[in-house]
């Protein structure tokens, strides 16, 4: 399994800023292995589901053009201090990750 996402969540004026680190190789299926040579088999994060206070604020789709360890940023309205945010992913391989946090 991933390693956990990093989540930062607080609260600017009447916005919540929200920021993801996801582990993930994120690799294409196009690399050859330096030290085999085989290509490296396609293995990046295909959904990304957001929630804030129980309601879904974002589901995304991204694929295998993202960089290793992808970084997102989300401003979210109506969210409040204490609220509580969960980011998961879906992988091509049926890899799943879900991480919480609460917005300061």
């Amino acid at each position: 399994m991933a390693d956990p996402m990093k989540i930062r969540a607080q609260m600017k004026g009447e916005i919540a800023d929200i920021r993801v680190l996801m582990s993930h190789p994120m690799d294409t299926g196009q690399v050859k292995d330096a030290k085999t040579g085989q290509i490296i088999p396609a293995h990046f994060i295909q959904q990304v589901n957001v929630s804030v206070g129980g309601k879904v604020v974002v589901e995304g789709q991204i694929g295998a053009a993202v960089s290793r360890n992808p970084v997102f940023g989300f401003k979210v309205k109506g969210a409040k201090a204490g609220d509580k945010v969960v980011v998961s992913w879906t992988d091509n391989k049926g890899d799943k990750r879900s991480d919480e946090t609460v917005i300061a």
